[in-house]
């Protein structure tokens, strides 16, 4: 945030933004500039997820300037506040790492240094910004200049423009605060290019609430809280409890305190996941065994209800899935498939049991850590598999019941069916346990569609899914043959959480690359905001917060007796060595090959360390992981091997199951060992290095430094996510094997200082960012997430895994043709707006090669239906309607097709060209065109440029028409085109500035194009054009019904003036009639000027907008498709030919096979499901429609907006126009 243009004609006073590049702060700390200066109070800076590192003060301070005194200076210094308290002041650790200069200007000890500004570098009345980086005083700071402008005033300016909007601007008053100001007045008097590619500006900034109030750029929210009466939802593949039968068959159970989700809360926490016992998951009791091992299959089914009370005391619902199900889902899908993918691996591992008949090396020499564990003599060096086969066998028959499972082979469909069902297992319990207001928590990848199902469920419960993997890049993600389900599933959460912004920022892009969504900042509940992708008219907030651990569990067992025992025996053991240690699966990603070439280049430059240092090497066995684990384990006993045959005992390997190395296991290892390494290729969460330093933390005391140890370093891989948390580990690149071996020299020569001062920053993220913390973080966020409590602006779309839920405004739903009849009868003078593409066409399912083509005119643009040519030229042959056809096409497209159409106006080019209605088809039809015909030699200057992007952009190319050229993008990469086409946009921005054009920018979900065009048309203002010119083409002088209909974004303008023409007339007749105002427009609908309409339209006018197909719109309603519109405007034509006299039901019978009567009013036989609470019912459809695809309908709800149930399709023609009396008075608010 750089400074404003503010003037202030203040006496000796300069105006200075302060930013300060902050990389050292933890998560929750913030930074407040503090003047040396007893009357000033700290000024807080902020920042953003786009501007971080850097934070900034949001309004700039007013400094005095001494210019008679040349020495004067001011001071000030930097504070870092913690949860809003003070914490410390700045201090050189906070400085860049690799600055060899001295950062602090430090004259004694204990003395606080400060950021000096010489005043004689500021001019009276000027801007200025100080860049400062926190931690470094030394010099002076880096000054930018900011020119103020001195404006004398500001001309408001206003225009009808879906994408391009120009700022209003105010003269900043005399009097008026600095705070207010800032808010106030624009940065740059210029016009402001839409944010394509970003969530669009949310109501709070363009001055109006979220119903189209009064401003609330400065509302204050209340604070969210989490107290004792939210309620919480926690659903994860597994529950955080471990289940023991005794022997007479009662079940008890108790914490998994390694599991994230286990902690303690005041919260009302409702747990739900599969149950573990034996090492199994939990099941129907079936026999999955094989005859080597016949054991029970799980809990046995005659059982269950005993486990389910037993978990009741800890408010833990199991969910009871199938093994051979649970299989497929677990080992065969989410980890032969999808766990490769989010880390970033595209190949897919197989997961064969005999390991493809490799040989393995067992370990020459395994420590031990307990007595049980003490074995005699050396072990065998080579094993084969089958040493160990009874273990991997009862892993094996829990997950795919003795079933070879592959995420490759063909059995892709059958894994993504087992995947679905699990997660929909789960939507049942979830439903079940589901109070009104609890909040739902989603854990982990194995449940990435649950979102889907949930919210056809609870379309009011906020949902959360948290990840604790990585997520890939785009190009990975994409291999994936169910990506979009996928994202779509996530998606439907309302937020989606991850503990890396790196994952997050791989999640955006997927989104905006794979699916043409927008992200970007958006105001939340709680008065901030959040980083929010737009998905269908609502908003998916994404958080990055990276979980900690919970020191006072630790505390407990690391004070242990068995913990103390089993630690002094590892030391002795060792005695006289440091320890290297390192606990990782025994899969590739986690790079235990590369570390062992590590130690092995370290030994070879410093052989002076050699029996001086022992790696205890433990690897957790990971079966699940087939071929990899096969091969890793191959590989690292090699290494071992080879290590210890030219280094005896350096190496000490041991692998064990995971329920050997549990929290107790790992605590005793870590308190013997000096240094941890965690130098994986790719990880995920992982809390090994915080609980590593919570361990030592006692190493900072001086009771702690006097064992003489070299005990507390980490030694981090850059890919794990950890290393961003914790900055005093040793950083390292597994991939670079110099870089391992010399994060062993810097451990073992390390001074005191540096390692405790390492060791003290490590610890400050590990004390104050716990598990619990972490946790209420996230909920908060979720608890923020805003949404509305009204059922009614949600609308369910698609069916399965493509359901979706919808955004919409208050009240809009499907259009009654029932209504629109009654008015459109009733009425003396009509006006009706159509789209052409979308609208009376169907707009074609071309690939890239034919858009191209037709773009290039090689290639013929289809034409409407026979029957919608005959249902225009039947509506057009009634003296009391006036039809306009609104397009984006070229007049000769439109001539083509709809020239035979006598009384049809038209509209080309998005309104630049107006043909009137008219009765001489034969002749060539006469155009007008809104735009002057002036200067169009900036056509040649655009091309040309258009020209050197789309040669250095494969996949666009430009289009030319009369009066607009486009420079098209959507076949090309999605972020490169998006990149080149605002670069693209700035440059033309800068070169046509001379010119009475608009430069337009759509994103990719628009169509992906830059345009340049004549200023100041658009479907909005040929409308209003339109609109005053009724008179000179009818007898009657003011329009009494009005309808406007389109399907896509160039026709929101005419949807969203049109609204407010008929809204002016409502609110001055309710307002003649005493009665209280409706309720403010919706957000969606573009405010604008249309007072000068009031003169010709009727003060009891009745408008209805309309766009095709279920999606957020200004319009009030919606028609699903083309074959509808058709319908609808047959039954239109019908109401014009019909005569006064009602048809009889003899006068039916002789119609010829019901011709006079449209598919859309002919009895409807479907039967109407009866709604439920949260349930869907369906729209009124003919028979005739029901043969097409169509969406969900929307939830039935009660709504103040809804007077009555919607009137059921007659049963015959007579019935239905039989409700059409002329006396009958329609609300108003219906039609708005």
């Amino acid at each position: 945030m750089t400074a404003q243009n503010i003037v202030d004609d203040s006496p000796g006073i300069a105006r200075v933004t302060f930013r300060v590049r902050c990389e050292s702060l933890g998560y929750g700390e913030a930074v407040f500039l503090h003047p040396n200066n007893k009357s000033s109070r700290p000024i807080p800076l902020y920042t953003t997820a786009r501007k971080y590192p850097w934070f900034t003060s949001r309004s700039p301070a007013a400094i005095p300037v001494q210019k008679d005194d040349e020495t004067a200076t001011y001071s000030y210094r930097y504070a870092v506040f913690r949860a809003g308290v003070f914490h410390r002041w700045e201090d050189p650790s906070d400085g860049p790492s690799d600055d060899g200069n001295v950062k602090m200007d430090v004259e004694n000890e204990g003395t606080i240094a400060t950021h000096k500004v010489p005043l004689k570098l500021l001019t009276v009345g000027e801007e200025y910004t100080i860049n400062d980086v926190l931690g470094v005083t030394f010099g002076h700071p880096n000054i930018d200049h900011i020119r103020v402008p001195h404006n004398s005033g500001y001309e408001e300016m206003t225009m009808l423009h879906s994408t391009h909007r120009i700022d209003s601007f105010q003269k900043v008053k005399s009097g008026t605060s600095l705070s207010t100001s800032i808010h106030r007045v624009s940065s740059i008097p210029d016009t402001k290019k839409k944010k394509v590619g970003f969530a669009p500006e949310p109501p709070s900034y363009q001055g109006t609430d979220g119903h189209g109030g009064g401003s609330s750029a400065g509302m204050k929210r209340e604070p969210v809280h989490l107290d004792s009466t939210d309620g919480l939802i926690v659903a994860s593949a597994f529950l955080p409890v471990h289940l023991h039968r005794s022997p007479e068959g009662e079940w008890s159970a108790d914490w998994d305190y390694e599991a994230l989700l286990s902690m303690q809360t005041h919260l009302r926490v409702t747990r739900i996941g599969v149950v573990k016992w034996r090492g199994w998951h939990g099941n129907f009791g079936q026999q999955t065994c094989n005859k080597k091992s016949p054991q029970e299959g799980g809990v046995p089914v005659d059982e269950r209800h005993k486990v389910e009370e037993c978990l009741r005391q800890f408010n833990c619902v199991p969910v009871w899935v199938e093994p051979l199900l649970f299989g497929e889902m677990y080992n065969g899908f989410c980890k032969g498939v999808l766990w490769p993918v989010l880390h970033n691996v595209t190949s897919v591992y197989s997961s064969r049991p005999d390991g493809g008949g490799d040989k393995e090396v067992n370990d020459t020499a395994s420590f031990q850590t307990t007595k049980s564990h003490s074995k005699s003599g050396d072990m065998n060096v080579e094993e084969t598999l089958s040493n160990v086969s009874d273990r991997f066998t009862q892993y094996q028959m829990d997950d795919v019941a003795m079933g070879t499972i592959h995420g490759d082979g063909g059995k892709e469909a059958s894994l993504w069916a087992a995947y679905t069902a699990v997660n929909r297992k789960f939507v049942e319990i979830i439903v079940q346990c589901f109070n009104e207001g609890d909040l739902v928590w989603i854990h982990g990848f194995h449940l990435l569609v649950l979102p889907s199902f949930l919210t056809r469920r609870l379309p009011m419960a906020k949902i959360g899914l948290f990840l604790h993997t990585p997520f890939p890049s785009s190009e990975i993600f994409r291999t994936l043959w169910c990506r979009e389900d996928l994202l779509r599933g996530m998606l439907n959460a309302d937020q989606v959480g991850f503990h890396l912004f790196e994952y997050a920022r791989h999640f955006l892009t997927c989104s905006r690359r794979l699916l043409g969504l927008k992200y970007g900042m958006i105001p939340d509940e709680a008065g901030g905001h959040n980083l929010a992708i737009e998905m269908n008219g609502r908003h998916v907030a994404v958080t990055s917060i990276h979980a900690g651990i919970e020191p006072p569990i630790l505390s407990q067992v690391l004070t242990h007796q068995s913990t103390v025992d089993r630690a002094v025996s590892i030391r002795n053991q060792f005695k006289g060595k440091v320890i290297f240690c390192a606990i990782d699966r025994m899969e590739s990603l986690k790079g235990i090959p590369l570390k062992m070439l590590g130690l092995e280049r370290f030994l070879n430059m410093c052989p002076e360390w050699v029996g001086k240092i022992v790696l205890i090497q433990v690897g957790i066995s990971a079966f699940e992981r087939g071929d990899d684990y096969v091969r890793t384990k191959k590989e690292t006993l090699a290494m071992v091997a080879k290590i210890n045959k030219i280094w005896p005992g350096t190496v000490q390997f041991q692998e064990c199951s995971e329920a050997e190395m549990r929290l107790p296991q790992r605590i005793a290892l870590m308190r013997a060992s000096d240094v941890i390494m965690v130098t994986p290729i790719r990880d995920g969460l992982n809390l090994i290095p915080l609980e590593f330093t919570a361990v030592h933390q006692d190493a900072l005391t001086e009771e702690g430094r006097s064992d003489g140890r070299r005990r507390g370093i980490c030694i981090l891989s850059e890919f794990s996510s950890s290393t961003r948390v914790m900055r005093g580990a040793l950083h390292v690149n597994p991939w670079k094997i110099s870089e391992l071996a010399n994060s062993f020299h810097q451990a073992l020569n390390m001074s005191i200082d540096e390692r405790m001062r390492r060791l003290n920053t490590a610890s400050e993220f590990v004390s104050r960012v716990t598990t619990e913390r972490w946790a209420m973080a996230v909920l908060l966020d979720l608890k923020a997430v805003q949404k509305s409590a009204d059922v009614g602006m949600y609308s369910g779309a698609g069916l399965g895994l493509g359901y979706r839920i919808l955004g919409m405004n208050r009240g809009f739903e499907s259009l009654d043709a029932s209504a629109v009849s009654k008015a459109y009868k009733k009425a003396r003078g009509r006006l009706i707006f159509l789209d052409y593409g979308g609208t009376i066409l169907s707009n074609d399912n071309l690939d890239a090669f034919s858009r191209f083509q037709v773009a290039t005119k090689s290639r013929k643009y289809t034409v409407p239906t026979s029957a919608m040519i005959s249902t225009l030229k039947d509506l057009c042959s009634d003296k009391r309607n006036i039809v306009f056809v609104v397009s984006g096409k070229e007049r000769h497209s439109l001539t083509e097709t709809l020239n035979d159409i006598p009384n049809l106006g038209l509209a080309a080019e998005h309104g630049m060209f107006i043909s009137w209605p008219t009765q001489n088809t034969g002749q060539k039809r006469m155009w007008d065109s809104l735009v002057p015909d002036t200067d169009r030699s900036w056509r040649s200057i655009a091309i040309t440029i258009m020209e050197v992007y789309s040669s250095r952009t494969h996949g666009s190319y430009i289009e030319e028409t009369e009066m607009k050229v486009l420079w098209q993008y959507r076949d090309a990469d999605p972020e490169f085109g998006y990149l080149q086409a605002r670069e693209l946009e700035d440059h033309l921005s800068n070169v046509l500035r001379s010119f009475s054009v608009d430069i337009l920018h759509g994103g990719v979900e628009e169509g992906g194009y830059v345009e340049v065009r004549p200023k100041g048309v658009n479907k909005g203002v040929v409308a209003t054009h339109i609109l005053k010119n009724v008179p000179k083409m009818s007898t009657w002088e003011k329009v009494d019904f009005l309808f406007a209909l389109g399907d896509d974004h160039c026709d929101e303008p005419m949807l969203s003036v049109m609204r407010q023409v008929g809204r002016r007339a409502i609110d001055a007749r309710r307002a003649r009639n005493h009665e209280s105002p409706l309720p403010p427009l919706p957000a969606s609908v573009a405010l604008v000027d249309v007072s000068s309409c009031d003169n010709y339209v009727s003060p009891s006018i009745a408008t209805f907008t309309c766009t095709v197909g279920k999606k957020p719109s200004a319009a009030a309603n919606y028609l699903n498709d083309v074959d509808e519109v058709q319908e609808f405007l047959d039954t239109l034509v019908k109401v014009s030919t019909r005569n006064d006299r009602f048809y009889s039901a003899v006068n039916l019978r002789e119609l010829d096979n019901n011709a006079v009567i449209s598919p859309f009013i002919r009895p409807n036989t479907t039967t109407i499901a009866p709604a439920t609470q949260g349930g869907m019912f369906s729209n009124n459809r003919s028979l005739n429609a029901g043969s097409r695809s169509m969406s969900m309908g929307n939830f039935h709800v009660a709504s103040d907006f809804r007077k009555s149930e919607p009137a059921k399709v007659s049963a015959n023609l007579s019935e239905f126009l039989g409700t059409m009396e002329d006396d009958d008075d329609d609300e108003d608010g219906i039609f708005i």
